[in-house]
């Protein structure tokens, strides 16, 4: 029977092993997001196709940035990954960003258990050049269709650094909710 005591959590950060909840799979133009006080998913809202995701995107449980979001995170497969599902995942970095005004880092992840690809990104260094332009360029400009709004991407960094931003989201969690 199952524990309903039991909720999920941010994993072991400090071992670079999370749990992520899948929001948007990869090539998605539909703003999926956790809504924690209905304890569900909701269509927040329907970007412009040119602005799909570049990869899926998501969110680490008992998380909250300085936005008031749940942590997001970058969850690079080969594959789009279904709305609502967790994994265990391998922490390589983290983008920093500015959305409006207000720190909205983004954690970026690989699947823990990636045999397929031998896991062969185990760093930011790993990931394909083209990969990280996509994603520096695809957040950079995403809200350029929309009258309001500005972002900026200011760096990527390690996966200690991703450590660091873990961590205070999880004090933050603890803090607030």
């Amino acid at each position: 029977m199952a524990d309903f005591n039991k909720i999920l959590d941010a994993g072991d950060v400090d071992g670079g092993e999370i749990n992520v909840v899948v929001e948007i799979p990869t090539g998605s133009n539909h703003k999926i997001e956790w809504n924690r006080e209905l304890a569900c998913f909701e269509l927040d809202r329907v970007e412009p196709v040119a602005f799909a995701k570049p990869c899926n995107y998501g969110f680490i449980p008992q998380t909250l940035d300085e936005d008031g979001d749940e942590l997001d995170a970058l969850i690079i497969t080969d594959q789009p990954l279904t709305t609502g599902i967790f994994l265990k995942a391998k922490v390589i970095g983290v983008m920093k960003f500015v959305d409006d005004g207000e720190v909205d880092d983004k954690v970026i992840v690989v699947p823990a258990d990636d045999r397929n690809n031998g896991n062969a990104y185990n760093s930011l260094d790993d990931l394909p050049k083209q990969l990280i332009k996509q994603l520096e360029f695809h957040f950079n400009h995403y809200k350029d269709l929309k009258k309001a709004g500005t972002t900026k991407v200011e760096g990527f960094f390690d996966a200690e650094e991703a450590k660091k931003v873990i961590k205070e989201s999880q004090k933050r969690w603890v803090e607030k909710v």
